[in-house]
């Protein structure tokens, strides 16, 4: 893909309809990638006013009443910030199947995030929001590699090109840069050398061409692995990537198209080990008795499984499990790891997680209910289904039942029986109310057996995971922001409401907008000056106080008070990348 440099992304329709077609040559639904590319879109602009009208146009949904536009795009923002932290369902699903286009597909995400910018009158936040968001679509297949040494080479200062190693870009265009150069007309030219330069790289990429880039050069760590080109072709039968019957029965383009895909699943990252995902687990922040239990989990299940090959008898071990705690922390994160682990060890044949509230559960009619939550189940085979508030499926614990919830858990109880040999299910919330959830069915409380209570993160904890975070965002924390979190964490009240790691998300995302406008005019900023966070970053009051000599004030959707419940009105469910931070900033 080619940006170019006055347009550095495509408008939101042309970036959904791209990730269509990635999704449709991986033998996945169209539908169900367009769905997610909406949702995402809307959750990362929803802070910007009137979004709701260009993003009703851009997923041709204007010819709607205005009420219903508006709650279409409410909806799918609801849908969607969960993914603002974390790999989208489809997504996890290529990671975990290792498909040859699962990198390609997370690009067109970050895409979708940098178009999002674009969205309503835009403003810091949505910056933020993009530039988190397009972060966590992109770990899911890149894992941050230790900091290498390049060779001894030239600095390039006046095209301000990140060193190899420096934490570049993961697209062809950087989706943060190209964000931030939706800002304004200063910040459109902020980035302008280093797009024009990797635009210039992707079009002889695209012909074929020589890159003409030698050794070491500073640019090979910003670009992804070269991809051969394919001639165009019609659209044929789409079969599953790589499988032989799609292969055959391709036109000769999408033969080679098939071929390409079929050396980039050869050169997949291998699948990570036991002990390489204990060693994850074991190195998020906190969550010391969680991490014990799971450890504890681990060795039952090991020994189940070495028992029934030694021919043994061996009790059935409920697998499903019950995760308790407030909002963001960690829930999410440790479910993908269970995954993986559980994949290690034999328990499940992918191990990817699949992430689902009541929304994506319950129907409007009776009946339906049913036949979407086994659609959801469908998705889910082979990995874990993530369910979170899960108590709101039963209603009010003093009122009746509930019986679009209870058709849902109806179904999920059947759903978990038809396939208990390769389908884990975890549900999570509050304590209290899960307490009752699990009580009132007794369908469930015959499945769930284990309950890990997830506590609140500590202060230090917490500045721990909003280093993280940025750290994962291409930002580097100086001491002076990290001490101005610290007092913002003084001073911020606790209680059950609190969002834990979603708390430091809201405060990066917002960080990261104010950091764009404080170099609104910087015509070349440094590399240090584009990845610095400072302690203005975090101070609501640079938004309204205009620089000296400037009678603009910042944008107007980033002034509700540090730490205020307008600032983190955000109720994703857990969800980021990597800690809980990145994955449970929900």
């Amino acid at each position: 893909m080619s940006e170019s440099v006055t347009d550095p992304v495509p408008p939101l329709d042309q970036a959904l309809r791209r990730l269509s077609e990635i999704a449709e040559r991986a033998g996945e639904r169209s539908g169900e990638a367009r769905a997610e590319g909406e949702a995402l879109a809307a959750a990362v602009a929803e802070a910007s006013p009137r979004a709701y009208v260009d993003w009703a146009t851009r997923t041709g949904r204007d010819g709607l009443p205005p009420a219903d536009r508006t709650q279409a795009f409410f909806d799918a923002a609801s849908r969607g910030r969960k993914w603002r932290s974390a790999p989208t369902a489809l997504l996890s699903r290529l990671v975990a199947a290792r498909s040859g286009v699962a990198t390609e597909y997370a690009e067109g995400l970050a895409t979708v995030t940098a178009a999002a910018c674009d969205l309503g009158d835009g403003g810091m936040r949505v910056v933020g929001n993009a530039s988190v968001a397009a972060a966590a679509q992109l770990a899911a297949v890149r894992p941050k590699a230790p900091p290498a040494t390049p060779p001894a080479q030239p600095q390039r200062p006046a095209e301000n090109v990140p060193a190899a190693g420096d934490g570049g870009s993961t697209g062809a265009v950087n989706p943060i840069l190209s964000a931030l150069r939706l800002t304004g007309s200063n910040l459109s030219e902020l980035a302008g050398p280093l797009l024009r330069r990797m635009e210039q790289l992707d079009q002889q990429r695209s012909t074929g061409s020589s890159l003409d880039l030698g050794p070491g050069d500073p640019l090979l760590s910003v670009l992804p692995p070269a991809v051969p080109s394919t001639p165009a072709a019609a659209p044929g039968p789409t079969a599953p990537a790589g499988s032989a019957e799609g292969t055959a029965a391709a036109t000769p383009g999408a033969a080679a198209q098939g071929e390409t895909q079929a050396a980039a699943e050869a050169e997949a990252e291998p699948e990570k080990s036991l002990d390489e995902l204990l060693a994850e687990l074991d190195a998020l922040t906190g969550l010391a008795e969680v991490k014990s239990e799971i450890h504890r989990q681990v060795a039952v299940l090991r020994v189940e499984g070495l028992r029934i090959k030694a021919g043994l008898t061996s009790p059935t071990i409920t697998r499903h499990l019950v995760f308790v705690g407030n909002p963001g922390t960690g829930k999410t994160t440790v479910a993908r790891l269970v995954g993986g682990i559980y994949r290690a060890l034999g328990v499940l044949s992918q191990g990817q997680l699949v992430e689902v509230d009541r929304s994506e559960l319950v129907a409007g009619y009776l009946g339906q209910t049913a036949i979407k939550t086994a659609e959801v189940v469908k998705s889910a085979v082979g990995g874990v289904l993530f369910i979170d508030e899960a108590y709101s499926l039963s209603g009010d614990q003093h009122g009746p039942p509930d019986q679009y919830g209870k058709e849902a858990i109806d179904t999920l109880v059947k759903e978990m029986e038809d396939n208990r040999d390769d389908l884990v299910l975890i549900v999570a919330g509050y304590p209290e109310p899960m307490a009752g959830f699990i009580s009132r069915n007794p369908g469930l409380s015959s499945r769930f057996r284990t309950t890990i209570e997830f506590a609140d993160y500590t202060d230090t904890e917490l500045i721990d995971i909003f280093g993280s975070m940025a750290d994962d965002a291409d930002y580097d924390v100086t001491e002076r922001c990290r001490k101005r979190f610290e007092m913002i964490l003084a001073i911020t009240p606790r209680g059950p409401s609190f969002g834990n790691a979603r708390f430091a998300r809201n405060h990066l995302e917002a960080a990261i907008g104010r950091h764009a406008w404080r170099l609104r005019d910087i015509d070349e900023p440094t590399l240090e000056q584009l990845r610095a966070l400072e302690p203005e970053d975090l101070d609501d009051r640079a938004d309204d106080e205009p620089a000296d000599g400037d009678d603009r004030a910042g944008p107007p959707d980033d002034r509700a008070p540090s730490g205020s419940a307008a600032a983190d009105h955000d109720q994703e469910t857990d969800g980021s990348a990597g800690d809980p931070a990145k994955e449970d900033a929900g």
